[in-house]
């Protein structure tokens, strides 16, 4: 017996990148654990131009100049390096729309490969300060994780499934999601924000325990 956790996400929210992060250790700890992923678009900038923009412009206008981008920023650090990540904010230069960096994980789901490109577009990011909405940047991902990348070259030059990203992405808000991470277990409870590996852990017994009590395999 499996359990849809279905994650929404922005391959550029720090949150994202550390709740993952959290999770993995929980499920790590737990390797029976039930749960079957997938991940969904949720854009944190919908209209952000195409190309992205200036780093230092975009946190600017965001939270006022510097120092507002500094204080905003700091439990992230906080967070991030309590969860083991280290996130090179001096190597990010654009920030990117990411319309196409969700195309290629709709893709990769597709394919079987969508945990690996997710992670890999985390890293790209926030660690090696690439620009995951460059064509030449995600079709290199797509590569290093077992899927064809010159047909998402082209993919990526056509409009396929943007459509379908905005519309899912719209259903999200529509639905009351307003901030990212958000976790689904089950299609029913809603789990928001980058939890401690804990509360998962607390969460996979409390499931695994109610499916022995109703007499399903774990």
């Amino acid at each position: 017996m499996t359990v849809k956790l279905d994650i929404l996400s922005d391959p550029i929210c720090p949150w994202c990148y550390i709740g993952k992060t959290n999770l993995e250790k929980a499920l790590a700890a737990v390797p029976e654990h039930p749960f079957v992923i997938e991940w969904h678009p949720f854009q944190l900038n919908p209209d952000m131009p195409a190309g992205g923009m200036d780093r230092r412009a975009y946190l600017e206008g965001k939270f006022g100049g510097k120092e507002g981008a500094v204080q905003a920023y700091a439990p992230v650090v906080e967070h991030a390096e309590k969860s083991g990540l280290s996130i090179n904010f001096d190597a990010m230069q654009r920030t990117p729309n990411t319309l196409d960096a969700h195309r290629l994980i709709h893709w990769a789901g597709i394919e079987g490969a969508q945990n690996g490109v997710v992670d890999a577009l985390f890293k790209a990011y926030f660690e090696e300060g690439r620009d995951i909405g460059d064509h030449e940047v995600l079709a290199d991902i797509a590569d290093s994780n077992g899927m064809d990348g010159s047909v998402v070259r082209k993919l990526l030059a056509s409009d396929s499934d943007a459509e379908d990203i905005r519309k899912r992405d719209a259903h999200s808000r529509e639905m009351g999601v307003s901030s990212v991470p958000t976790f689904i277990v089950a299609s029913q409870h809603a789990v928001p924000g980058a939890q401690p590996p804990e509360l998962w852990q607390k969460v996979i017994g409390e499931i695994m325990e109610q499916m022995k009590e109703d007499g399903e395999p774990a």
